[in-house]
């Protein structure tokens, strides 16, 4: 068994792709929209096989989203040295893009950084 994908509710939708496709190296198919309920979709696909879908719909709410919240909390990408998460990091940064920590080595050993990306969700980067 393996997780297919998950799902992330946005409200700028082509923002959000565009993000992930210039910064993460995502492949977008064709957006999908159902007239009946205004739902719009992307899926995005990484080179290991992992997908992102990301959705928007007129009569979603928008609530304050916590560092320290329960549920899902981020988006992790390795992306396979230091040297790279310490590139990709400040990239983000460069391009306006708040670090919340790192890259640094972490207490079991990870090294990472964690950046806030578009709509306030975090992406973690690990090697």
């Amino acid at each position: 068994m393996k997780i297919d994908h998950i799902a992330l509710y946005v409200n700028e939708l082509e923002e959000v792709k565009t993000f992930f496709v210039r910064f993460f190296g995502a492949v977008s198919n064709e957006m999908y929209h159902n007239p009946r309920t205004g739902l719009r979709t992307y899926i995005l696909s990484f080179g290991d096989g992992a997908r992102l879908e990301i959705m928007s719909r007129p009569d979603m709410k928008d609530e304050a989203k916590d560092m320290f919240r329960t549920g899902y909390i981020h988006l992790s990408f390795a992306v396979g040295s230091q040297s790279e998460v310490d590139r990709l990091t400040g990239l983000l940064y460069d391009n306006g893009y708040r670090v919340v920590s790192g890259p640094r080595i972490t207490g079991d050993g990870y090294y990472e950084s964690c950046i806030e990306g578009p709509e306030g969700n975090l992406i973690e980067i690990t090697e």
